[in-house]
Order: C-alpha cells, then sequence, then structure tokens
C-alpha cells in the first residue's frame, strides 16, 4: 500500500490530522486511517461552536467495516464543518487530506509541540505494517 502523507499536517498516533495556519487549523484523518477504515460511507460532523479538549471524541467516520471516533488534535473550538462530507464521505477516502472534517481555533497551541511532522509519522506508520 501507497501512503501519502502531507508535510503541511501535524499527526497523531489515532492518525488524525491538522494543518496549522496561525491559531486556526483543518482536521481531518490520514491516508492510513481512510485506508484502514476501508470505504467511508457516512462522517458525522461536529457541531459548530463545540469545544474540545486535545484527544477529546471529536466525531465520527462510518466506514464498510465499522464506525470510528475521530479525536481532536489540539485544544479547539469549531468554527466551520465540511458540509460537503455529508453527501459525499467518499471525499475522505479519495482526498483524506483535501477532506478536512472541521476548521477549529486552537485553544492550546502549545499542544502542537506533542505532534508529529511528516517524517516522523511516516516512520510511525511503517513501524506499525511491520507489526
Amino acid at each position: 500500500m501507497e501512503l501519502r502523507f502531507d508535510t503541511a499536517c501535524k499527526y497523531t498516533k489515532d492518525h488524525e490530522w491538522i494543518r496549522l495556519e496561525g491559531n486556526q487549523g483543518y482536521v481531518g484523518i490520514s491516508d492510513y486511517a481512510q485506508h484502514a477504515m476501508g470505504d467511508v460511507v457516512f462522517v458525522e460532523l461536529p457541531e459548530v461552536g463545540a469545544s474540545f479538549d486535545g484527544g477529546d471524541d471529536f466525531c465520527v467516520v462510518e466506514s464498510v467495516k465499522g464506525a470510528n471516533d475521530v479525536y481532536t488534535p489540539l485544544g479547539c473550538t469549531v468554527l466551520e464543518v465540511n458540509e460537503s462530507l455529508e453527501d459525499e464521505p467518499e471525499k475522505v477516502n479519495q482526498e483524506p487530506y483535501e477532506s478536512w472534517i472541521a476548521k477549529v481555533e486552537v485553544t492550546n497551541s502549545a499542544e502542537a509541540d506533542q505532534l508529529m511532522d511528516k517524517d516522523q509519522y511516516e516512520a510511525y506508520c511503517a513501524s506499525l505494517e511491520e507489526e
């Protein structure tokens, strides 16, 4: 399996990504995650205005294999959701780094130092494949 990674993103060990732009960012699931899930059939989007701590249960992505919780990479408040995923959830499979789930305002930017960059995440995914 040929995985794609985005150098502009920071990653979690749970396979979420965040692309930061100042104190805001876009959150989604990685190419590794969408491959593991299989065909995505539904994305339950978070509510605009909802606040989360880093690692909180953020939303649910359902695939042919089952429902998967998605966690927030950082403490944040939801500013906007990607409503196109309601009608076209398969975009998460086709374009995992373009198909963000939510635009957020980061409330604890210091948490970003705990996240992996592209190279660290790529090595982490490779280590999972070896297990």
